[in-house]
């Protein structure tokens, strides 16, 4: 404490109980004067052969007396209450008020400086750890031993902590950020990962996304790994490393007052029906269990029923038990996947059913027809079986997504939100977010300027921010519109560019410079890159 006079030194002595000579120092002048007014007195007792000596005030003679068998006063003092006093609730008393005024300290540090047995001391800690005055842990890094201090205290300490990491943060603009995302994702050049455990990671940071099918495969995976092999992804799968299917149940209106709302109904869904590929391990934290609802056709009702029987199964096994010719189960199945109920154990079925029917029937597979041969329609491959949703609690599941997220983007902002289908609430995430920064695993603070609220980051994310930000190198990314990085219009300006709309993005230096069909995109590109050659 900063003392001005003998009042607030007496004030101190009332509040900590025993209050060493060393440590009061240059206080001297003032003892002397409480000591004159027979205010306070010198306290000496011996603890392991060592004399101590310490202040106490005329109103702590009784605390002092339970606390420190054969203690004496100089000048002698009596005590001003007949109150009985044990020494373990003067131990508490002594210990509380250091703690209030010392910070993050150790036991055996507190029994050194106050002259006291540590057996003492821990009992004291013990117990006010109890009554929830004093919590124990690491705080500052620098003790061998667990380390106590006083919960406002250390409350305050916190927030101080925090105040100061967030002033050190210099924010980016959205150009930068989207430029850190560039590298962050690894689709920048040179951040591009490799072979099937690139797959695995890259996987691992974009699980929870449902994405139109085909970009899987045909833009997501190759723009951010190198040389991409699709039986990487495949052997994953097959090794139960990796699931997919949709998330989230495709439940349409139960309306059917038009005919053009039942025609839709009819009509089967697309090629570009969103999927999400993600870690076995981590599925219960995303899958949504579907309440009815559901506008199913016949064939699809009754291949569902089946694989509710039978389990995982084969397409001919589906279409036998269920009655349909194999062209008609295999739409069943894709219909089925598109609702968000069905899924295979590889991904060669899966790519079967996206390839275009022209590509499937001008295979060189012959089959005998009445009349001569023909060719055979290439169909999918591998066993179907129901999504099994067992659900993890929902706490937990909003901790887990919050943490997705944050390892996704590095950084969480409300408006990424936009592209996240199956994401949390903001207000979930903010809880979490708010106690991951308490505990000191994320920073919160202001990261990318021109956004309102709360903004959270990993650690290293804020590193490679920094780098970002001192870079001043050029740079222009391709991104299908279809990619998770498709943020024109959340992040950037202009208007947003639909996913399902096949175009590329053009970002240089992290801002849409132009929009179109992938071999317009790079004719433009490469007429400007001559025009600046020349």
């Amino acid at each position: 404490p900063d003392l001005r006079d003998a009042e607030e030194l007496h004030d101190l002595l009332l509040s900590v109980g025993i209050l060493p000579l060393d440590r009061a120092a240059e206080w001297t002048d003032w003892a002397t004067k409480l000591i004159a007014e027979s205010r306070a007195a010198i306290a000496s007792w011996s603890a392991d052969s060592v004399e101590q000596r310490a202040y106490v005030a005329a109103e702590r003679v009784a605390l002092a007396q339970a606390l420190l068998p054969g203690v004496q006063f100089n000048p002698p003092l009596s005590a001003t209450t007949d109150e009985s006093i044990d020494q373990e609730y003067a131990a508490r008393k002594v210990v509380q008020g250091w703690l209030e005024i010392t910070g993050p300290t150790t036991a055996a540090a507190l029994a050194a400086m106050l002259g006291l047995p540590r057996s003492v001391v821990e009992q004291a800690l013990l117990a006010l750890e109890v009554s929830g005055v004093v919590l124990r842990g690491e705080f500052t890094g620098a003790a061998a031993e667990t380390e106590w201090c006083e919960r406002v205290l250390l409350a305050r300490i916190h927030r101080l902590t925090l105040g100061e990491l967030r002033r050190e943060i210099e924010p980016v603009t959205a150009a930068d950020f989207m430029r850190f995302l560039f590298r962050w994702q690894h689709v920048a050049q040179s951040t591009q990962l490799h072979g099937r455990a690139g797959v695995e990671e890259i996987i691992g940071q974009l699980q929870g996304l449902e994405l139109p099918a085909p970009a899987w495969e045909q833009h997501v995976l190759p723009a951010r790994v190198a040389n991409y092999d699709p039986r990487a992804l495949e052997e994953l799968c097959l090794s139960g490393v990796v699931s997919w299917g949709r998330l989230r149940p495709n439940v349409k209106e139960d309306n059917a007052d038009t005919s053009a709302r039942r025609k839709r109904r009819r009509q089967s869904p697309g090629r570009a029906a969103p999927i999400s590929f993600v870690l076995r391990e981590d599925l219960q934290h995303f899958l949504q269990a579907h309440t009815g609802g559901l506008r199913l056709s016949g064939s699809a009702r009754a291949a569902l029923e089946y694989l509710e029987k039978n389990g995982a199964s084969f397409l001919a096994d589906v279409a036998r038990g269920a009655g349909l010719l194999k062209a008609g189960a295999e739409a069943a199945l894709w219909e089925l996947v598109a609702a968000g109920l069905v899924t295979g154990d590889g991904i060669a079925g899966l790519r079967t059913l996206l390839l275009p029917e022209n590509k499937r029937q001008s295979r060189r597979r012959l089959r005998v027809v009445s009349g001569g041969r023909a060719p055979e329609r290439l169909m999918p491959v591998g066993r179907w079986s129901l999504w099994r949703v067992h659900a993890a609690a929902a706490e937990e599941s909003a901790e887990f997504i919050t943490r997705q997220l944050l390892r996704r983007y590095g950084v969480v902002l409300r408006e990424l939100l936009a592209r996240e289908s199956a994401a949390a609430s903001w207000r979930s995430v903010l809880d979490v977010c708010r106690r991951l920064e308490a505990r000191g695993e994320i920073r919160g603070g202001r990261f990318v300027n021109g956004f309102v609220g709360q903004q959270f980051a990993l650690p290293e994310a804020v590193e490679v921010l920094r780098t970002i930000r001192r870079e001043k190198k050029s740079e222009t990314v391709l991104v299908s519109a279809a990619d998770p990085l498709n943020l024109a219009g959340i992040l950037t300006p202009g208007p947003r560019v639909s996913p399902y709309s096949g175009l590329t993005i053009a970002f240089t230096d992290g801002m849409p410079a132009d929009v179109g069909p992938l071999g317009a995109v790079l004719s433009k590109l490469g007429q400007i890159q001559a025009a600046e050659h020349d």
